[in-house]
């Protein structure tokens, strides 16, 4: 009886390096697309504009107004004649600053025209809704 030698089984291996790979260009891909939010900034339900453009403006003013109706100049609570008398004085400093009005899609329409008069009575033509 004669001894046939067999070939000798290497033991499967598993290669992780391609792996590591894939999994270092997914967490650069998901940390680049992230969205990061402004924590500061309030909690409100914005409406959908198909047509909205992206912001050009780095210096602006910004008036929210939430879905009870509270006025927000610059993220701050401020009542109604307090915000008229902000934007007056914000007016008499630039005029050009452009104005961002973030409402609440269920804000009341008079709110929102309230602000915008308010600052075209102060002189102020640049004007911008924002949307999502």
């Amino acid at each position: 009886m004669s001894l046939v030698e067999r070939p000798r089984r290497h033991k499967a291996e598993i290669n992780i390096v391609p792996l590591v790979d894939v999994l270092i260009v997914l967490i650069f891909f998901f940390l680049v697309s992230m969205q990061f939010r402004n924590l500061t900034m309030l909690n409100l339900v914005l409406p959908k504009i198909e047509t909205a453009g992206t912001n050009k403006y780095i210096e602006q003013m910004e008036i929210a107004v939430d879905d009870e109706g509270q006025f927000y100049f610059n993220g701050t609570k401020i009542t109604e004649k307090q915000l008229e008398s902000a934007i007056r004085i914000q007016a008499d400093v630039d005029k050009e600053i452009p104005v961002l009005i973030m409402a609440d899609e269920a804000t009341q329409l008079r709110k929102v025209t309230f602000l915008m008069d308010a600052c075209r009575k102060a002189g102020m033509e640049t004007i911008r809704l924002q949307s999502r």
